[in-house]
């Protein structure tokens, strides 16, 4: 909800009738229209955000919605959540008078969407803008029994979420296969649109792989990588449907409905979901590390054009070009190179960034993958073990990352380096940023990953020192270090 919170003073609300009615226009981040599935807010002053309305025409019911609609509606549930939302006070006449702008409240307002059962034992995932900021998380299954949830895990840059409750023998939805996912294969929409719970609407697979730039890039005051490769339908998605599934006319789980396009704020004929393969991958490393384990390649990339493809000799414009090659990166081991166009990873095409991205997203750092590209005419099979955003294959969990030192005065958790991080850069010691929270570093421009290895010109060996040194001072001081692609940088700030 932070993101909510952040964009609600660019949009003038009016109080119609005791009701407000807002929405997150896309246009505030791309020249096109479109729209979070935001969850329904309910304030004193009863607040939306971000609504659909379905204008579809409901096709006809045949046996397979049915029994698709019958495996799937047990697996969905409601969730609702208290939040901290601001809020404008009272209207006085005198205010206008004397042209004094209304007081900014925080009131307490009512988040409410969509959840999707995992496992016959309380798991249940939904979308990270749905609990993000909550409080008091309350689920409640399609039975109507009620159960207060825990947050297990949270990934804004998917925009999913994982939530526990203490309960057996629930009906947990099946797991199918997106990247079987067809266009023009019928899809259900399953979830709890304007808290009208159990609500099943249908549509067909309008298109794979859209990317369309409305997942945040900036979330609790650090910079994140956004996954967007959504699987788009024309299945109704309304608000309260975030969260909700997706899922094939076999009551497989496809998607976790996300977001729509519209220029109005209301549901005008496209929604979008997260890929199952994506969910069931964050899902498994929220569980098994407390956070998810992103891979990188290590490559800055573009879609194929017309000239870049005749250049490749291909027939079409598929692909994904390479423009350039972080030497601290999983391609630059294996030999990719400028130029080369990918086109699959495995067995799977890479039509495109979005694609690609979906598949990379798909594993973790250490995994051995095989990338298919088109170099100088000539198409060939690379072998590449993917790593992490440091430039390394080791496994970050949310219980080490407890476990390293914060430091207060910076706003940041520091990590020791591993033997392997310093023969790679060739130093002695350091401390390295493994968690940057608002303050000092997040101010002065400091990034995730960066290694302190000097602090006023005293030698940093450890986040021990780094504590101990910043508490002796005073005034300015200066931090000298590196990145793990070898970068050095100095930054300088006041105690």
């Amino acid at each position: 909800m932070k993101t909510i919170k952040k964009y609600l003073a660019v949009f003038s609300a009016a109080l119609l009738g005791g009701g407000v009615a807002l929405t997150i226009d896309h246009s505030y981040f791309n020249s096109r229209s479109s729209y979070i599935a935001e969850a329904a807010i309910r304030n004193p002053v009863p607040i939306k955000l971000a609504g659909f309305n379905s204008v579809a025409a409901a096709p006809e019911m045949n046996s397979d919605f049915v029994t698709a609609a019958q495996k799937t509606v047990p697996a969905v549930v409601y969730i609702q959540s208290t939040v901290q939302v601001e809020g404008q006070g009272g209207y006085n006449s005198m205010l206008d008078f004397f042209n004094v702008q209304p007081r900014r409240e925080m009131m307490q307002g009512e988040v409410s969407g969509s959840g999707v059962v995992v496992s016959a034992d309380g798991y249940i995932v939904t979308n990270n803008h749905v609990v993000d900021e909550g409080k008091n998380i309350e689920v409640t299954l399609s039975d109507r029994k009620r159960y207060k949830a825990k947050v297990i895990g949270k990934d804004p840059e998917t925009d999913l979420a994982l939530l526990k409750i203490d309960a057996k023998n629930l009906q947990a939805i099946d797991y199918g296969n997106s990247d079987n996912v067809l266009v023009g294969q019928w899809v259900l929409a399953v979830g709890n649109p304007y808290n009208l719970t159990s609500t099943v609407t249908a549509g067909i697979v309008s298109a794979k792989g859209r990317s369309m730039d409305i997942l945040p890039r900036e979330y609790a005051e650090r910079r994140i990588n956004p996954i967007e490769s959504f699987i788009q339908t024309d299945a109704a998605v309304n608000p309260g449907n975030s969260g909700g599934a997706l899922v094939n006319t076999s009551g497989q789980l496809i998607g976790i409905n996300s977001a729509i396009a519209s220029n109005t704020g209301s549901y005008t004929g496209y929604s979008f979901a997260i890929p199952v393969n994506l969910v069931r991958k964050v899902v498994a490393d929220l569980l098994e590390y407390g956070n998810v384990q992103r891979a990188f390649i290590g490559v800055n990339i573009k879609n194929v054009n017309e000239e870049m493809a005749k250049d490749a000799g291909l027939a079409t414009l598929n692909g994904v070009y390479v423009d350039s090659v972080l030497t601290s990166g999983a391609a630059y081991t294996a030999g990719i190179k400028h130029g080369d166009i990918i086109l699959k990873v495995g067995d799977q095409d890479a039509y495109d960034v979005s694609s690609l991205e979906e598949q990379i997203g798909g594993h973790r750092p250490g995994d051995k993958i095989t990338l298919t590209v088109v170099r100088d005419g000539k198409q060939m099979d690379i072998p590449v073990t993917l790593k992490n955003l440091d430039g390394t294959t080791a496994v970050v969990t949310a219980a080490s990352l407890s476990k390293n030192e914060k430091i207060a005065e910076l706003g940041a958790y520091m990590a020791p380096l591993t033997d392997e991080e310093k023969q790679k850069l060739n130093i002695e010691g350091g401390a390295k940023v493994a968690q940057i929270e608002e303050g000092t570093l997040s101010e002065i421009g400091v990034k995730k990953g960066f290694i302190i290895t000097k602090i006023d010109h005293q030698k940093v060996n450890s986040p021990e020192d780094v504590k101990s040194i910043l508490d002796e001072k005073t005034g300015g001081v200066l931090v000298e270090g590196l990145y793990p692609n070898g970068m050095r940088a100095y930054y300088a700030f006041g105690m």
